[in-house]
């Protein structure tokens, strides 16, 4: 049976930097076509048309891309011709095959917005759509506000529709741009729709204010709805867009979907979705959400020890889709309530195959709990469980010696400075190493890093990104614990833990190990 194809445009670059503190410059523009591109994206929206110095360098640079590149802009305004509307022009005379066009499409809007009456609306967007069909592109027709208007107005919002398929528009999307509607809305919505446009002309854009926007869009599309929009990892404005990760995640993998419609993501492609979405929090410099359904580094997680017994037995009991066929992988947590099979599976996966009656694994079992009651949390610190496990069993390098270290903290003209000395030895040299930072953490890690000898060329190129403090228990002696999360140049994450009554010695135990765990991961000999 022949599949109906669903096709996915991407609006990171347009609507996705609505986001607060997203800005994306020329090359980072380039760099996500390029992520875009390599998944199977059908449609690329650039931004607006003229609208900025970074777009008009985008519509102007070479650009290799298989999928569509779209330039956005708006339907032109009344009481103009298409031929005096600066803003259409630059659409259309745009180096882009596509043009998309937001129209409004309830009558509220057309009112208050626009200042004209609900058929000099129509006008426009038919106008729209013939000027930018004659100059060569293929037009979607955004209706902003959509589903709003439908249940204000339906017979409007539908007029509007039809007007823009009418003129010839090969998309009409049906926005829900306040992201208030709920599934069964818009599959009631879209339906009612289809009977005036066909569904294969028709499209979805769903914002995430209720976090119904990937359902919404899988709605739309059971409805009749052959495009989707969407955004990569649910980026925009206030809640944001529908996440086109989860939304390619399930239609190629979920037999509800797969059966019936098939998309430009293979199952070659498929496999590049979790370094896709990573490689983009990468580039907007934010860690990943550990929860992002499919690609998460907490998505195939499990922490219980009953659920890793059957995990390693059937993997089906717990993980609703494999995760290699996302680039995803399956993590065992240890923790305080972590097993044998938690430890089992994890030591195999870091390369350390050991015999379930080893005595051994009974010891690192129970330092495991030990210490997790002392308040190291391993299951969010794999880094440092594994050197744990390492030490445990004899194989960790001895690569230096802390002799000693020291922080101060003051104020100076006006500005809170900290600065670090760390006294290392490494092959009976002795190094002292100082540094500064905004902080005495940041200080003593420009400390650490400073100078480690020989090892120094190994640990050039990583740098702490993230840093949780957690306080355990009240009062001023409390207990800290410290969660630091480091990178490379390779893009490789990782995770170490410290604890300790003083904030700043459980930061030290978590930095050495971080240093450490890069120094074993990359095979460096002491």
């Amino acid at each position: 049976m022949t599949r109906q194809r669903i096709h996915l445009f991407d609006t990171t670059l347009r609507d996705g930097q609505q986001t607060p503190g997203v800005d994306f410059s020329l090359d980072d523009k380039l760099v996500v076509m390029s992520l875009l591109d390599k998944i199977g994206i059908d449609y690329i929206e650039g931004g607006y048309a003229g609208g900025n110095p970074t777009d008009v360098a985008l519509f102007s640079a070479p650009r290799q891309s298989h999928a569509t590149f779209t330039a956005f802009g708006m339907t032109k305004r009344v009481g103009r011709s298409a031929s005096n509307d600066a803003g259409l022009q630059a659409v259309i005379q745009a180096k882009a095959k596509a043009a998309c066009f937001v129209a409004k499409s309830w009558d509220y809007h057309v009112r208050v917005a626009l200042g004209c009456s609900n058929e000099e609306n129509l006008e426009a967007i038919r106008d729209t759509v013939l000027a930018a069909k004659e100059a060569g592109k293929e037009v979607l027709i955004d209706c902003e506000h959509f589903f709003d208007g439908y249940k204000a107005n339906p017979a409007y919002a539908v007029a509007c529709a039809k007007a823009a398929y009418e003129a010839g528009a090969r998309w009409i999307v049906l926005c829900d741009t306040n992201g208030g509607t709920l599934p069964s809305e818009v599959s009631e919505v879209v339906r009612a729709v289809t009977k005036t446009v066909p569904g294969d002309f028709l499209g979805i854009h769903a914002h995430n204010d209720t976090d119904h926007a990937v359902a919404n869009s899988l709605a739309a599309i059971d409805a009749g709805a052959c495009q989707i929009q969407g955004t990569l990892n649910g980026i925009g404005e206030r809640c944001g867009n529908a996440n086109l990760v989860s939304i390619i995640g399930t239609l190629s993998l979920k037999p509800h979907y797969r059966k019936r419609f098939e998309t430009g993501v293979d199952d070659a492609k498929l496999k590049e979705l979790t370094a896709t979405a990573r490689a983009f929090d990468e580039l907007l410099n934010r860690s990943p959400n550990a929860q992002a359904p499919y690609v998460g580094k907490s998505a195939f997680a499990t922490k219980a020890g009953i659920h890793a017994s059957a995990l390693a037995k059937e993997p089906e009991t717990y993980e609703h889709v494999p995760p290699e066929t996302v680039g995803n992988r399956r993590r065992i947590l240890i923790s305080d309530q972590a097993g044998k099979s938690n430890l089992l599976a994890e030591l195999e996966r870091i390369g350390l195959r050991i015999d379930r009656a080893d005595p051994r694994l009974d010891a690192l079992l129970r330092d495991v709990k030990e210490r997790e009651a002392q308040g190291y949390a391993y299951d969010g610190a794999d880094a440092s469980f594994e050197l744990l496990a390492r030490r445990t069993l004899g194989s960790v390098p001895h690569y230096f010696d802390i002799i000693s270290f020291r922080t101060m903290v003051e104020q100076r003209n006006g500005e809170m400075l900290s600065e670090a000395v760390v006294k290392v030895k490494v092959d009976g040299e002795i190094f002292i190493n100082a540094g500064e930072g905004n902080g005495p953490v940041n200080a003593l890690d420009v400390a650490l890093r400073k100078d480690l000898g020989k090892f120094q060329k190994h640990i050039d190129d990583m740098e702490l990104v993230d840093f949780k403090v957690r306080i355990l228990n009240g009062g001023t002696g409390a207990t800290t614990r410290v969660l630091i999360e480091s990178r490379d140049s390779g893009g490789n994450r990782w995770f170490t833990v410290g604890v300790s009554p003083n904030i700043v010695e459980a930061s030290f135990q978590a930095l050495l190990d971080a240093i450490i765990y890069k120094l074993v991961r990359d095979g460096v000999s002491a």
